[in-house]
């Protein structure tokens, strides 16, 4: 028996340094091009989506992150234009300021004091809001 169609699995990444800003990076493809949105991507098979997660951070951002924190799972069909994906976003908290190196499906990388003003790819505005949400619960924010 064949697996049934489903939707693609991704991974997406709400990192706070220690002054509270937030990293995005700046997408080098489409959809969404040039626009702000979270590291993420899809996970690969044979890993798990906590992996999937710190892998994907680590290539478009050149940082690793440690403990990571479930936000929530996004899974509106709309979500993506590309099509079906289902995404479990999770929270990383830097205990030291790192400097961001952009790479692989980024075209940059950088820390945002204010990311309420930036516009954002995706349904990431709403993961974020929903971080500052668990952020705030764990007395980090």
């Amino acid at each position: 028996m064949g697996l049934p169609a489903t939707p693609a699995l991704t991974v997406d990444c709400v990192i706070y340094d220690p002054q509270g800003r937030v990293l995005l990076i700046r997408r080098k493809n489409q959809p969404f091009k040039g626009a702000y949105a979270l590291p993420g991507g899809f996970v690969d098979i044979g890993e798990t989506v906590e992996a999937g997660c710190r892998r994907e951070v680590r290539e478009e951002t050149g940082l690793d992150v440690g403990d990571l924190r479930l936000v929530g799972v996004y899974s509106d069909p709309s979500r993506d234009p590309r099509g079906h994906t289902a995404s479990a976003a999770f929270l990383a908290l830097l205990p030291e300021v790192k400097t961001p190196t952009a790479g692989d499906d980024a075209a940059a990388a950088e820390w945002v004091d204010d990311w309420r003003e930036t516009p954002l790819a995706f349904d990431h505005a709403q993961i974020l809001e929903q971080a500052e949400k668990l952020r705030g619960a764990l007395g980090e924010g």
